[in-house]
Parts: C-alpha cells; sequence; structure tokens
C-alpha cells in the first residue's frame, strides 16, 4: 500500500479550503483517508498565519513510516522544516518548442 500525504479539497465553488490528509494513493482526491492533519487557505494573504495548519508531530511520524508528500506538501513541509526538499531542474523549459525540436532533428542526424 503506498500512503501518500496530499491535498483534499473541501470549501464551496470558487472558495477552496484543502484539507492536508494521509490516504492511500489508489483512493481518489476527496474519498477516503486515513487521518487529517491539518489544513490550508489559499485565499488568505501568504503572511497570515491561518492560511496554512499542520499537527508536525503527526506529520514526522508519518514521513518516518515511508508517507510520501506530494508536490505541494513537500513545500508546506519544506518550508516548516520538518523535511528537505530537492530542487527541481528542466533546463529545457526557457527553450522555446521550435528550437527544441530543431536540436533534437539535428541530434538525430548526427
Amino acid at each position: 500500500m503506498s500512503v501518500v500525504i496530499r491535498l483534499a479539497r473541501a470549501g464551496t465553488k470558487k472558495r477552496p479550503v484543502y484539507h492536508v490528509v494521509v490516504a492511500d494513493s489508489r483512493f481518489p482526491r476527496d474519498g477516503r483517508f486515513i487521518e487529517r492533519l491539518g489544513y490550508f487557505n489559499p485565499l488568505l494573504p501568504k503572511d497570515n498565519e491561518a492560511r496554512l495548519k499542520l499537527d508536525l508531530e503527526k506529520v514526522k511520524a508519518w514521513v518516518a513510516k515511508g508517507a510520501q508528500p506530494s508536490d505541494r506538501v513537500a513545500r508546506f513541509l519544506d518550508a516548516a522544516g520538518v523535511k528537505k526538499r530537492e530542487a527541481r531542474n528542466n533546463p529545457e523549459k526557457a527553450v522555446p518548442r521550435k528550437e527544441r525540436k530543431a536540436q533534437a532533428e539535428a541530434a538525430a542526424k548526427s
């Protein structure tokens, strides 16, 4: 069983609030979960303390058991100092598409 720490959407239309939950990766995003660890309200300003609330002791326990955080939750955990997030590197991101195709064709010919 693959266990993940991810966000589950709650709230009303156009007013999202997310619960930070531990769930089996096979279950739907808003479906069954094992435990609720906190919440995230993206509508609040970034400097507001009520924007994100996590029970860090429970998070540490689940990470120790092998639960994998999603990308967004990994950002939260890195900011809280619980788990280090490795930086991503996509060197092709800034290259326009036509130039990438030309480079790929040139590499295929040689």
